[in-house]
């Protein structure tokens, strides 16, 4: 079976690797689709802070075969799988940071999701990390899960009220996810800011205030202009650009909230007036990855066809063609999401 791994900086490798062994409690699953997102692309062309290298964590495909002690699921099973699940009883999770919790991050897909075939571990079976998709989902809209179910995370790090105000500092598909979910809470006004002119105007097309070049010298005059000169009421940084992230604190209102959603090199630093986060009382907060919990959500928001993320998938590319397909992402020209198919 093919499986891409990150060979050197910048370059992936499409190889011929043995099936894993499949153990008692575990399944067998065949990748349909799988995303790219900003993580796999700095495993890639940056420096990922984070210590897996595993590509592909957005897959999801059909069962080929279970383990002896598998009774939920079957062959035939269409099937989204979540690379991570927590253990919901130890100090991190019982403070509701799933994330942070040890076995989360040893809880992997094996190869990876970029694979055409992957064992899916007992554990993530047998705690809530495979969800049956309905015939009427496709494997695309089901690779969407995943990073829609991040975004729905950090939506639970703050508080926010019907009528408020946001801007989304990076429109790329996260970005995106970002402007429905904004909508689907009723947020009165959203700005959008990116320097990629072919997401601004996909932007437009989802009835937001004002999609607004991030070089544009006005920029936080005309969020301004909106909002009573106050500033925004949340501002999501949904980049690796920390310049977004200082933007971020500027036009944010007295006492908003700042989330720190997308991510940065490992090692990146940035010089912050702290007097200004401390006079105005900017709730500056992040947000890392999902859990499984996060996970259903985001399957009940798509099936219900409360975010349709349909419309963000631009293009797709075979396995053969993984480099081709990353580089396309990393560049964003004319493309939102990507998707890697069987």
């Amino acid at each position: 079976m093919k499986t891409a791994s990150v060979k050197e900086s910048s370059v992936i490798s499409i190889d011929e690797t043995q099936r894993p062994i499949l153990e008692s409690g575990d399944i067998l699953v065949q990748m349909h689709a799988c995303g790219i997102c900003g993580s796999d692309l700095e495993k890639v062309f940056g420096q990922y802070g984070q210590p897996s290298m595993r590509l592909g964590h957005e897959p999801a495909g059909i069962v080929l075969d279970v383990g002896s002690d598998v009774v939920q699921f079957k062959k035939g099973d269409r099937v989204f799988t979540h690379h991570h699940v927590s253990c919901y009883d130890c100090h991190f999770c019982n403070h509701g940071n799933e994330t942070m919790c040890k076995k989360y991050s040893e809880t992997n897909l094996s190869p990876c999701g970029l694979s055409e075939e992957y064992v899916v571990p007992s554990w993530n079976v047998s705690n809530g990390g495979v969800l049956k998709i309905s015939d009427l989902l496709s494997f695309e809209e089901a690779a969407m899960i995943e990073p829609l179910a991040c975004c729905v995370r950090a939506w639970t790090k703050y508080s926010y009220c019907e009528g408020d105000s946001v801007a989304i500092f990076g429109v790329g598909p996260t970005g995106m996810m970002h402007v429905m979910l904004a909508q689907a809470k009723k947020f009165s006004k959203i700005f959008c800011l990116d320097v990629n002119d072919f997401r601004l105007d996909f932007a437009k097309k989802f009835n937001i205030t004002e999609s607004i070049n991030s070089m544009d010298e006005n920029r936080k005059q005309r969020i301004l202009d909106h909002t009573d000169k106050r500033g925004v009421d949340v501002a999501i940084v949904a980049t690796s650009s920390l310049k977004a992230l200082d933007d971020a604190i500027d036009v944010v209102r007295k006492g908003g909230v700042v989330m720190m959603f997308g991510v940065p090199s490992k090692g990146a630093m940035i010089n912050l007036d702290m007097s200004k986060v401390y006079s105005k009382e900017i709730t500056l907060v992040t947000s890392y990855a999902a859990s499984d919990a996060d996970t259903k959500e985001a399957l009940d928001l798509i099936e219900s066809s409360q975010i349709d993320v349909k419309q963000l998938i631009t293009h797709t590319y075979s396995i053969d063609d993984t480099q081709k397909a990353f580089e396309h992402a990393k560049s964003g020209d004319n493309a939102m999401k990507i998707i890697i198919t069987k």
